[in-house]
């Protein structure tokens, strides 16, 4: 294949930086040894430090991934729990210690790798665009001076990581019995019996009653609720106050011309009558005349030029398309062959151009002149750029001025709506636990709610601190109307507890009934009573219910028939009788495959988790500042 991209090292580690998503997706291993010791380090590392502020970093993005991830949905008390916190510190634990290893062990990605990966992502030469690897390069805030060294470490690490994962493997005999088991068929019998079918057994008394009200007093609490009025700060709230002049947005147009210019697009084929590296003089002769033979073909009849290139053409991956190497790209090819395709007009044959992979015979196929959008058509972009910018640098001015007026005029919000345009905004019903029904109201956020419930805040009714909500918005407020938590009283629940407590009988005598017949049957070998009889699996139930199957695919059958019974809540009692065992007659093999291959992947994973504590003893790893339960320092020895 023709190997135009052997200039443009530096765009294949770029690219990679943006298109692989890396193994470890809180902080790069780039940065391993650039950690400075200080009185926030909660961990160390190979004796490196991880410190807070990088800790509080991965927390807050990994926020910001599910909260872009679940929309709506995203709730951020599930998150606020030690558990997560824990999970994100063993993750950067897990990685420095990785990172550790790659750097120790000199591992290193060779710039044929890079290459490769590159080539290989765009599908092909021919589908690789520029200007969209600039956009995105652009849109994520990156320059190539500050990721070819952390692609290429990262590379690095996921090189490591599959060469560990790939020594986790599953023998055959293991996975054939566990697919055996996945698949295999059990002849059951059922008997229900329903709850409905006890309830009328059932006295509920008034004792019955009043002591499920005791014992459930959480369940009957009408929680506390507040009328609040808070006020949002964020990169709006900035915007509206920003303004741009029509001067200012002339002047950034003609400065930046470059951003509105729509290259010039090449589109070009060749015809390569190779020349090996260190070819004599006379084969270097006869190729070129081989090359000349073929270019007098070429000119005779330019609308084959693409039928000679496949026929004729050494470089076998473009000969296949006609000799086409798609959109040409500054820095694509070798520079004899681009300055030889910029040189051509559409149509044109070019003559024979030496290059160190041999002769080439250009020819462009397609050529669309750059084009300048004018300043009218672009004017509403740029000034929106502009604002962006300016408010970018005043935010953080205005969001001190906002956290100071809340706290300084604490005994109301419209000093600092005032000073700064915001509008007071209301809630009713507010409780102190952010609700599903609020959504993505900005006050119903975990950290905003804790701090407006608060003492000071309930007793004084004063404004809260400002409290960061999102990236980049806060958010104050403060207790305008509160009602304490009461319990609703007895009687306006009692038919409630008596239903349930209906059911919760009922459901006892149901288990109590079930028990003696399995008891029964387990003694008689009987089938009175059961139903027909249904081959079911793990994959089909036949309508039984999943607690049921689970017991059942479980039940001891060295004995048949075998009986079960399973308690099912809300539901019943169910007693199943196994008659046969057996294995389907035809067994899918591709589904066998599949089983196989996640088996493996189990392994693996398992293998991995074991190298990485290994690697976290090797490392050294002490926590200083446990997130969790833990309350001493901690060390891997």
């Amino acid at each position: 294949m023709f190997e135009f991209i052997r200039t443009h090292q530096r765009l294949m580690q770029i690219f990679l930086a943006i298109i692989i998503v890396p193994s470890f997706a809180f902080v790069g291993i780039g940065s391993y040894k650039s950690f400075g010791d200080d009185a926030g380090t909660i961990a160390k590392i190979d004796g490196k430090p991880l410190t807070q502020q990088e800790f509080d970093n991965a927390v807050r993005n990994q926020l910001d991934t599910y909260r872009q991830r679940l929309g709506a949905q995203f709730d951020q008390k599930m998150f606020d729990t030690p558990e997560f916190k824990q999970n994100v510190l063993d993750q950067l634990i897990a990685q420095r210690a990785i990172a550790a290893e790659v750097i120790h062990a000199n591992l290193n990605v060779t710039d044929a790798q890079l290459q490769k990966a590159i080539v290989d992502m765009f599908g092909g030469p021919a589908n690789f665009n520029m200007d969209t690897y600039k956009q995105v390069l652009a849109a994520q805030g990156l320059r190539p001076v500050d990721n070819d060294a952390r692609m290429r470490r990262e590379l690095a690490l996921q090189q490591l990581a599959v060469a560990i994962e790939g020594t986790g493997f599953a023998p055959r005999t293991v996975a054939k019995s566990l697919s055996d088991i996945a698949a295999q068929e059990r002849e059951v019998q059922e008997l229900q019996l329903p709850v409905a079918d006890f309830v009328p057994q059932v006295k509920v008394t008034d004792e019955m009653v009043k002591a499920f009200y005791d014992k459930n007093a959480k369940q009957f609490e009408v929680p506390e609720q507040a009328r609040i009025e808070y006020v949002v700060f964020n990169n709006d709230a900035v915007l509206s106050q920003v303004s741009v002049t029509d001067a200012e947005v002339s002047d950034y147009y003609s400065k930046n011309s470059a951003q509105f210019t729509t290259p010039e697009v090449r589109r070009a084929s060749h015809i390569l009558v190779e020349v090996k590296k260190g070819a004599s003089a006379a084969d270097t002769a006869t190729a070129k005349a081989k090359a000349e033979a073929i270019l007098a073909e070429v000119r005779k009849a330019p609308a084959d030029f693409a039928k000679i290139a496949k026929a004729k053409s050494d470089d076998k991956g473009s000969a296949e398309q006609g000799g086409d190497l798609g959109v040409v790209e500054k820095g694509m090819f070798v520079a004899p062959v681009e300055s030889g395709i910029n040189k051509l007009k559409q149509g044109e044959i070019s003559d024979l151009v030496q290059s160190e992979f041999g002769f080439h015979i250009l020819t462009v196929t397609e050529l669309k002149p750059a084009v300048v959008k004018p300043l009218d058509v672009v004017k509403n972009d740029v000034a929106e750029l502009l604002k962006k910018q300016k408010a970018s640098k005043k935010y953080s001015e205005m969001a001190e001025t906002f956290t100071n007026t809340v706290y300084e005029q604490s005994d109301s919000l419209k000093p600092v709506a005032d000073k700064l345009g915001l509008k007071i905004e209301t809630a009713a019903n507010v409780s102190r636990n952010p609700s599903p029904v609020a959504g993505a109201a900005p006050y119903n956020n975990a950290k905003f709610l804790a701090a407006l419930f608060s003492n000071d805040s309930l007793t004084s009714k004063r404004n809260t601190e400002a409290v960061e909500t999102a990236p980049s918005t806060l958010v104050a407020g403060r207790i305008v109307e509160f009602k304490p938590a009461t319990k609703r009283p007895l009687a306006e629940v009692d038919a409630q507890i008596r239903q349930r407590v209906t059911i919760e009988e009922a459901a006892k005598l149901a288990a109590k009934a079930g028990e003696e017949k399995l008891a029964a049957f387990k003694k008689s070998g009987d089938a009175t009573g059961f139903g027909p009889a249904k081959l079911v699996s793990r994959s089909k139930p036949e309508g039984i219910n999943g607690l049921a199957l689970q017991a059942v695919m479980k039940a001891d059958t060295t004995k048949l028939p075998a009986y079960v019974g399973v308690d099912v809540p809300g539901l019943g009692y169910g007693l199943y009788r196994v008659g046969k065992v057996q294995q389907p007659a035809q067994q899918d093999e591709a589904q066998r495959k599949n089983e196989a291959e996640q088996i493996g992947n189990l392994m693996a994973q398992q293998e991995m988790a074991q190298y990485i504590e290994l690697l976290k003893q090797k490392a050294k790893v002490k926590v200083l500042k446990p997130i969790a339960s833990a309350t001493t320092v901690t060390e891997v020895k």
